[in-house]
């Protein structure tokens, strides 16, 4: 069992901090995109403003620090090659240009953590795909999502399959 500031953590909610780092990631990810602000200016309001914080009645999740600042930092450091990863994922007429924002962001902070191999690709797919249910409740985009990651991973890490 690891340990924070707060005492023991179990796996269960470890797991937890980082689902929830990497909604996190997402979001800053977009926000970055969106906004024009740095990785150090986003970082530092997640963390700072996000992470655990109240809003109404609703208290959002705490997320695993360390995990979501390697996420935004690979993904803006290898931007290029992710997106390029993602490209040859996506259909020819639909390059990342072209697709959602949030999707681009999801895409992004995926594509960083396939370039780690400290997370298995299928717990990255799983992942992702959760939280593409959480921005499109329709349903339809994680199909879509599913299938993208699956083809990312298999080129990233042909050797986890």
């Amino acid at each position: 069992m690891s340990t924070d500031d707060t005492g023991p953590v179990s796996g269960n909610q470890k797991r937890k901090m980082r689902s929830a780092a990497r909604l996190y990631a997402v979001q800053a990810l977009f926000q970055m995109e969106h906004s024009g602000q740095t990785v150090d200016q986003v970082e530092r309001e997640f963390l700072d403003h996000r992470f655990g914080e109240r809003f109404d009645s609703h208290e959002m999740q705490e997320g695993d620090a360390a995990h979501f600042r390697d996420v935004i930092a690979e993904a803006v450091n290898y931007q290029a090659s992710i997106d390029q990863l993602t490209d040859r994922a996506l259909v020819a007429k639909w390059p990342i240009a072209r697709i959602d924002p949030t999707l681009r962001a999801l895409f992004r902070a995926a594509g960083a953590e396939l370039r780690d191999t400290a997370t298995p690709p299928k717990v990255v797919i799983t992942e992702y795909v959760a939280l593409t249910e959480a921005f499109f409740p329709e349903g339809r985009e994680s199909k879509f999502v599913n299938a993208v990651l699956d083809h990312m991973a298999r080129e990233a890490r042909p050797e986890a399959f």
